[in-house]
Order: C-alpha cells, then sequence, then structure tokens
C-alpha cells in the first residue's frame, strides 16, 4: 500500500538567520515539502545544538557557525545548498558582503575614519556583524580598543536601531538583510549611509542532517537547485532577493575558516 503524506515525516526547517528574511525562508520550507510530497514547517532555531539533538532536519545558518560544527569530532550537518542574490556586486556567486553604516548625517566616510567611535555588533558567533569586522581590523594593523566603545546588541536589527537612534556611531550589517530593508522601507534609504562594504565572504548555507535518509536530501536539494525555474517560486524568491540556490562544498566556507582562525590568534573580542 501507498504510504500518505499524513503517514510520512514532517522536515523541520529552522533559521537561526534575521527574522527579517522569516516569510523568504517559509516560503523556501513550504516549497521543498510540496515538491517532494512532504509535510514540512519551519521553525526559529535558538542553538546548533538543535539539529545535532535531532530536533530539526534543516537549518539556515551563519557561515561561521557552520564553521564551528565542521570543527567538532563528529559534525552532525552536511552542507545542502547556498543562495545566490539579485544584484551585480554579487557576480551570480554564493558570496555577501558586510556593509558599515552610519546615519546619513554622520561625518564618518570610512571604516577608517572610526577610531574611538561608538560601534554597535549583533553577537560573537556573527561573521558579518563580528569575524569579519575582527579580521579587517588586522589587516588594517588596528587591535580591538580602536572602537572607543563597543556595544553587543544581540542582532543585526537592533545594532541598526542603535545607530538610528545615535547611541552608536556605526555598525556592520549582513548585506542580504540590508539590501532587503532599503527594498521594504524606503525611508531607510534616507536614514542611513553606506560608508564601506567588508568582504565578499561565503553566504550563510543550508545545512540538513547528517543521519537524514541519503535519498531524501538528494531530493530535498534538487528541489532548492531547481526552485528558480518555477515562475511562483522565482517571484517569491525574488521578494527576498535570492535569484537561485547553488549546491557548495566545504571549501567554499576556507574564507571564514581562515579568518576566525586569524582573529582567534591575534585577539579574543571586540571589547
Amino acid at each position: 500500500m501507498q504510504q500518505t503524506s499524513q503517514a510520512l515525516p514532517t522536515i523541520r526547517f529552522a533559521t537561526l538567520l534575521s527574522p527579517v528574511l522569516y516569510r523568504t525562508y517559509e516560503y523556501i520550507a513550504r516549497y521543498v515539502g510540496e515538491h517532494i510530497d512532504y509535510p514540512s514547517t519551519l521553525s526559529v532555531g535558538h542553538s546548533l545544538e538543535e539539529i545535532a539533538e535531532g530536533k530539526a532536519d534543516i537549518s539556515f545558518m551563519c557561515g561561521l557557525l557552520y564553521v564551528h560544527m565542521m570543527n567538532r569530532s563528529f559534525c552532525p550537518v552536511e552542507l545542502l545548498a547556498a543562495p545566490v542574490l539579485e544584484g551585480e556586486r554579487y557576480q551570480d556567486m554564493p558570496i555577501y558582503f558586510s556593509d558599515v553604516i552610519v546615519r546619513n548625517d554622520s561625518s564618518y566616510t570610512s571604516f577608517d575614519d572610526l577610531e574611538g567611535c561608538v560601534w554597535a555588533y549583533n553577537e560573537s558567533a556573527s561573521h558579518s556583524g563580528y569575524n569579519l569586522v575582527c579580521y579587517s581590523l588586522l589587516q588594517r594593523g588596528h587591535t580591538p580598543h580602536y572602537f572607543g566603545k563597543t556595544i553587543a546588541t544581540g542582532s543585526h536589527s537592533q545594532s541598526l536601531q542603535m545607530v538610528l537612534q545615535g547611541k552608536a556611531h556605526a555598525t556592520a550589517l549582513d548585506s542580504h538583510l540590508l539590501d532587503v530593508l532599503l527594498r521594504e522601507r524606503a525611508e531607510l534609504a534616507a536614514e542611513v549611509r553606506v560608508i564601506d562594504s567588508l568582504g565578499p565572504s561565503a553566504i550563510p548555507p543550508l545545512v540538513v542532517a547528517r543521519d537524514l535518509d541519503p535519498m531524501l536530501k538528494r531530493r530535498i536539494q534538487a528541489a532548492l537547485l531547481a526552485m528558480h525555474r518555477d515562475p511562483l517560486a522565482a517571484q517569491e524568491l525574488h521578494k527576498g532577493l535570492i535569484d537561485h540556490f547553488v549546491a557548495v562544498t566545504d571549501e567554499h566556507y576556507d574564507d571564514i575558516r581562515h579568518m576566525f582562525a586569524l582573529v582567534q590568534s591575534e585577539f579574543q573580542a571586540l571589547a
């Protein structure tokens, strides 16, 4: 007897990325489930351990978190796919940037002007908000004390608010997030200014639980890699400024791995 969809296990997606893109990720989870005839859900993830403990099957996560997981004696995840973003600067590659922003009325004009400023960052587990910033300081011969004061805000959105409210002079935002915010909030372009772009870096990937059925993993990946060819799916991806998905290998994240190793060897914290 053929199994019904009700008898099939649910494909559990989780996102450890910004809630700004939640609707796009929710659509992707739903599309994949419908395409392979499995029920699917999306939840907001809270830690790396959820996928390691079998509480999620697929996760949207920061590239730095993926690198940390790969450093374990047994990595519970594998790379599934990564998005290629819309926009000329992304060069049809699975990359992104860390955009350094200030208020529009700020006197700062580049990352090199920020000595002594109040700097907001989301969290130390972030590549675009923290690791790449530390690496960029090192490349310029600076120490963490280059900034006068640093504030951990907990999220890119909170860092942006700190800058808008004048509580911080500058921050570095995931360029994908900023691109979406600038499109959704027309007034934001008049309120903030990008003074530098750090990167590019390997973009946050989708990872899949290593112990998920291999055939099921292949079907999920095939659905992701082909979804931009579905006109309706392409429209939904466009809302999140995603052009398409591509397969990526562990080597693609060597840039983040290298930057993190250098930062760890030179200094431990911004503060």
